[in-house]
């Protein structure tokens, strides 16, 4: 008999798997927290469950993981996990150190079919999508990883490999788990974002299904711009992207975070920052700027340190909260746009 992933089941499904086996479903949520709350991945090590129980379990799933297969540390402390599923693909998640914390950005796909212009990933284009317990895993793995580390894993960032909105239900499970109080991570709703390139119809279902950040990948101030570096622009273009965001029912004290990839002589210049200001009129919002990370498959070049400043200058001036992010983790590709599953 073929064991099933026990990770793959909703708690739902488990519990209704336990009713079919004459065992009481309140003991689903028990062995949930022994998988995700204490990360085991042996089930003779869940004490507080019935022997017979634990052998009944042994006999019919496997607790799945995902195996790091690489990892590479830049010179700034990030570090870069490619991790082999059980299908030998591969993805690549980033730990990136903060002030006083850690940022994780995960993936949801392996490649992207979105065809982004500037992103490595694209390039590579689309294999399949992770499972709800791959998403999870990336976590879970590089969390074992900081044991014992003085600076806690605080954000997740679902801008990784992928459109996390084109896997939205393998999300959707995914980020319930990362901020389950009963049996999953518990974090933060405010430190869980997640980055899309604007598909309409499923940000507004995910505004319904999910209390979690959102991040808009825009980096265009004029449709024929963002039609050239995203294509997914010629079905949702600015205007009714925007119009989106300025309906999009946000959380009080929470704004979108506008994402926009400053690349050299494209979208970088006095015109495009004062068009920008224009465009973001009553969309409650931040914006970050990111300086264009290169790669050896793009053409695009990052702009100079003095157009990257008056940009943001423009944008301060109109009142528009805007930061600079200085990638990290560039020297071993693990920067915004660089990652890849191609090993």
């Amino acid at each position: 008999m073929p064991y099933m992933n026990i990770k793959s089941l909703s708690l739902n499904a488990f519990e209704q798997w336990l009713v079919n086996n004459s065992v009481k479903p309140y003991r689903a949520t028990q062995i949930f927290k022994w998988i995700y709350k204490h990360q085991t991945d042996d089930f003779q090590a869940m004490t507080d469950i019935s022997l017979s129980l634990r052998h009944k379990l042994a006999e019919h799933f496997i607790i799945s993981s995902i195996i790091p297969a690489h990892v590479q540390t830049s010179t700034d402390g990030s570090k870069k996990y490619a991790f082999r599923l059980y299908d030998d693909h591969y993805v690549e998640s980033v730990m990136i150190p903060e002030r006083n914390h850690y940022t994780l950005c995960i993936s949801s796909q392996v490649g992207c079919a979105q065809g982004c212009a500037f992103c490595l990933t694209a390039k590579q284009g689309f294999s399949r999508n992770l499972t709800h317990d791959e998403i999870v895993a990336q976590v879970q793995m590089v969390m074992r990883d900081l044991e014992g580390n003085n600076l806690p894993l605080k954000n997740i960032v679902l801008m990784g490999m992928g459109e996390p909105l084109a896997n939205y239900q393998n999300v959707v499970k995914a980020i319930d788990i990362l901020i389950n109080s009963t049996y999953g991570f518990q974090f933060s709703t405010r430190k869980v974002t997640l980055s899309t390139c604007g598909i309409v119809p499923n940000m507004v279902k995910f505004s319904q299904d999910s209390p979690v950040q959102l991040a808009v990948s825009l980096n265009a101030t004029d449709n024929q711009t963002r039609d050239m570096l995203m294509p997914i622009n010629r079905t949702y273009p600015i205007e009714q992207l925007l119009s989106t965001c300025r309906n999009y029912p946000l959380r009080p004290g929470r704004r979108i975070t506008i994402e926009y990839v400053l690349i050299k002589h494209i979208n970088d210049g006095i015109k495009h920052a004062k068009k920008l200001c224009e465009l973001l009129r009553g969309v409650y919002s931040k914006i970050n700027l990111i300086p264009y990370n290169p790669h050896l498959k793009s053409k695009f070049e990052r702009p100079d340190d003095s157009s990257i400043e008056t940009f943001q200058n423009i944008l301060i001036k109109n009142n528009y909260t805007a930061i600079i992010r200085q990638s990290k983790g560039s020297d071993i590709s693990a920067a915004c746009g660089q990652l890849s599953s191609e090993m």
